[in-house]
């Protein structure tokens, strides 16, 4: 299994050459290994022979062997305590350990490289590379998804498998098995369901490395349909529809998790939730994986034993039972590892051989990965595989050494489940989130007795939804109690003081803590390191909780402004006290700003303004209004873009809150904060970019600083503003370097500003070349700070005795 998913996630990045040739050289090396041993062994015992040859001869012509009374067998024996070893047990194992996983890639490369030659295929990659609108067939291989993150209506991705593409103007269809991606902006892509063939009309795009998609297709009309997907697909379809109708009157968050628990449809499951859910290490709860279905099998199994059934009709209904939940809940990379370890237990079941469970795991990965080699950068099939391991592997030894020190069966097995999984699968998780948890284990712990519950009567309720719509309701409504219970857990752990630490992101911090884990794993078989770990453990919880908790780090006391680290987009934060702020932009994308306004503790947002309706600085509203009050939203009077006016008012509108739009002389007060609108003072058309021209200048004013925000503006309204408004009215402690750093900037403005701290907020690696060099240069020659968001994430600008201070969070800039 681990030769198969290393030589699959080196090939996806590889060609199909490459791929081919990387599979080649695993196979020598295997035969090479293989083949070693034999020869090892006869070379050792052919050295044995000859050395008891010598060993005989000399028992023969040795000088006065008799004479000291010592007999040729003692000799002989004696210089045949030299003669070579047979080759160890350990060196064995560690032969046949290479053999194996070098046998494993020499499968996973060829099968990931012949997947690969498809997306190079010669034909294919020309139509790519022209850009011609093409006609393409496709069957669809997944439900439908949302895009939201960008003004106006939301666009579908839509998994497909391409079986003929041709382009539109004429020419020779070129028929493949391949996949795509469909970027579809009509509502005729929200509808289908996973089986459906279709023809449709596009361009074709190339994809991102290290998958599989041979191409990205972006449609702007609704698809033909052929025909209708299978009676199977239909009925899930149905299904599904049913439970979420069923779970429509609950409440947000519990009606939002319940589909994703049962069959992984989290469509309307709160981000703030799911953000929560990953803080806690409660991320395998939000979507199905393989507890339902031990859950599912379980209840199953119980049922039809105390029925009498045998053996064989029991894997026979498990199994059934089995191809319906999968095909219920769609073949995520999770369930499709359940199922597959499923059915190798139930062949073991029909012929009465005991299971074993690790084999069945490692067969089940390295089938799906050889069946689809794109799932071993799948970070869920990884998480899933490992946290089963350390349940086989790590909960029972664990559990019996608890039992062995006097604990409940229950409790021990209690205990032992959640640490093993968490331990297993924290290395992963502290890669992808850059943090490692500290209530992961208790939080996992206590919402056990709720998991079961939830999901069989989640079940329950889409099975009724289409013959008994009221007793799906009822189902749903029950459901719910345990799924709140679980919701409780999270948001409150997500909030617990000191409930995870910082750790490096990306491969180094997954491999570190890897590392660090199987040295504590082998130390700990050793009772003194135990004791030693242990004291050294409670001596860090004791002398770092404290200060954790009266110190959190972050926000810094007296903090005056804040940029959010959004990535190349702007999202300003101004305390009013009280967990109150005001905010200015939002940022391209939800997550980003949501996460921003977490950390700093806001609960209310005073006012949201709007510096201008650019999908940069609007596109994360619903970040915003995310499980907090917004009392007012203010903006510029500009109509444009008109997607990214009406997608703010849609939000608003949704929450109940007024929108307004303001101009120069508009002033804001609250608390010690005042806000003033300095410009546009007039419209502007025919600029380089009107609605960045007609950005909303503010300047505000706490605790006697002044923070001037120009939004986007460029050089004309910047120019217009120093004409018009004179030095002194521009004057400011901290500058929010206008759209990102970029090269349109006023010298004029900038001399009149006269900043002692810059800040930028820009996307790390953009596309447009921010934040200009030059400009910085020129910022910093003035005797200016400059600070950026894509090297030292949220910035927050501090006052001290003595002047401007700007303290770092120093997360992961986005993008």
């Amino acid at each position: 299994m681990a030769g198969v998913w290393l030589a699959a996630l080196s090939a996806l990045h590889l060609s199909a050459r490459d791929g081919l040739l990387l599979g080649g050289v695993a196979l020598v090396l295997a035969g090479l290994g293989a083949l070693a041993g034999p020869a090892r062994s006869r070379a050792a015992e052919a050295a044995g022979g000859r050395a008891g040859e010598r060993s005989a001869t000399r028992h023969v012509t040795a000088p006065g062997a008799a004479s000291d009374g010592r007999s040729a067998t003692t000799i002989g024996r004696r210089r045949g305590a030299s003669t070579p070893a047979p080759p160890r047990h350990s060196w064995t194992g560690l032969r046949w350990i290479g053999v194996a996983i070098a046998l494993g890639a020499g499968c996973g490369a060829p099968a990931t490289a012949a997947r690969v030659s498809v997306r190079e295929a010669r034909p294919l990659v020309a139509l790519i590379d022209s850009g011609d609108p093409v006609e393409l067939w496709a069957v669809v291989r997944d439900d439908p998804r949302a895009l939201t993150g960008t003004a106006g209506p939301p666009t579908y991705l839509v998994a497909i498998e391409l079986e003929r593409v041709r382009p539109v103007d004429g020419g020779d269809p070129i028929r493949l098995s391949a996949r795509a991606l469909v970027l579809g902006s009509d509502r005729g892509w929200r509808t289908l369901l996973p089986g459906q063939r279709l023809t449709a009309t596009g361009r074709l795009m190339p994809p991102r490395p290290g998958d599989l998609r041979a191409a990205v297709v972006s449609v702007r009309k609704s698809p033909q349909l052929i025909g209708e997907p299978s009676w199977a697909q239909r009925a899930a379809g149905v299904l599904r529809a049913g439970l979420q109708r069923a779970c429509e009157p609950l409440p947000d968050d519990s009606g939002g998790l319940l589909p994703g628990l049962v069959v992984g449809d989290t469509s309307r499951l709160d981000p703030s939730l799911e953000a929560d859910f990953q803080a806690t290490g409660m991320t395998h709860l939000n979507a199905v994986s393989g507890s339902n279905v031990a859950i599912i099998l379980g209840v199953i199994l119980f049922v039809v034993r105390r029925a009498g059934a045998g053996p064989v009709l029991c894997a026979v209904l498990c199994g059934v039972a089995l191809v319906g939940f999968v095909i219920l809940a769609r073949p995520s990379p999770s369930v499709i590892r359940a199922a597959t370890m499923g059915a190798i237990a139930l062949l073991g079941l029909a012929s009465g051989r005991p299971r074993v469970a690790v084999p069945a795991l490692a067969a089940a990965a390295a089938v799906l990965l050889l069946a689809d080699p794109e799932l071993a950068a799948d970070a869920g099939l990884t998480l899933s595989v490992l946290a089963t391991a350390g349940l086989l592997l790590l909960a029972p030894v664990w559990r019996d050494a608890l039992r062995a020190r006097g604990w409940p069966t229950g409790a021990a097995e209690a205990l032992a489940v959640p640490a093993a999984a968490q331990v297993a699968c924290g290395p992963v998780i502290a890669g992808l989130s850059g943090a490692v948890s500290l209530v992961a284990v208790p939080a996992n712990l206590v919402v056990v007795p709720a998991i079961a519950p939830a999901t069989l009567l989640g079940v329950a309720a889409a099975l009724l939804s289409p013959v008994w719509p009221a007793g799906a309701e009822f189902a749903a409504w029950l459901a719910h109690w345990p799924a709140e219970w679980l919701v409780l857990v999270a948001r409150v752990g997500a909030r617990a003081p000191a409930g995870s630490l910082p750790w490096p992101d990306g491969v180094p911090g997954a491999l570190l803590l890897a590392a660090l884990t199987v040295v504590a794993l082998i130390a700990a078989r050793r009772a003194a390191a135990r004791k030693l770990a242990a004291v050294v453990a409670a001596c860090a919880v004791l002398g770092a909780l404290p200060v954790r908790l009266l110190t959190s780090g972050w926000p810094p006391p007296g903090w005056l402004v804040v940029a959010c680290a959004v990535g190349q987009g702007d999202a300003i934060v101004l305390p009013v006290g009280g967990g109150r702020a005001v905010v200015i932009d939002a940022g391209p994308e939800p997550d980003p700003v949501d996460g921003c306004l977490r950390r700093l503790g806001i609960r209310q947002v005073a006012l949201f303004v709007v510096s201008h309706y650019h999908v940069d600085h609007i596109g994360g509203v619903d970040g915003v209004f995310r499980g907090r009050s917004v009392a007012a939203v203010a903006g510029p009077d500009w109509p444009e873009p008109a997607g990214g006016r009406e997608r703010v008012a849609r939000t608003a509108g949704t929450s109940g809150t007024p929108v307004s739009a303001v101009g120069p002389g508009w002033a804001y007060v609250i608390g010690g904060l005042r806000l003033d609108a300095l410009g546009p003072l007039e419209p502007m058309r025919g600029t380089n970019s009107d609605p960045n021209n007609n950005s909303l200048v503010l300047r505000a004013t706490i605790a006697g600083r002044t923070v001037l925000l120009p939004g986007d503006a460029e050089t004309e309204e910047q120019n217009d503003l120093v004409e018009r408004l004179g030095s002194a009215a521009l004057r400011a402690d901290v500058l929010k370097v206008a759209h990102h750093g970029s090269a349109l900037q006023s010298p004029e403005l900038l001399d009149a500003v006269d900043p002692a701290v810059a800040l930028v907020s820009v996307g790390v690696d953009n596309d447009y070349g921010h934040p200009n060099a030059s400009l910085l240069a020129r910022l910093a020659r003035d005797g200016a700070r400059v600070m950026r968001t894509d090297q030292s994430g949220d910035l927050a600008v501090i006052a001290t005795g003595r002047g401007l201070a700007v303290t770092v969070r120093g997360t992961g800039p986005a993008r």
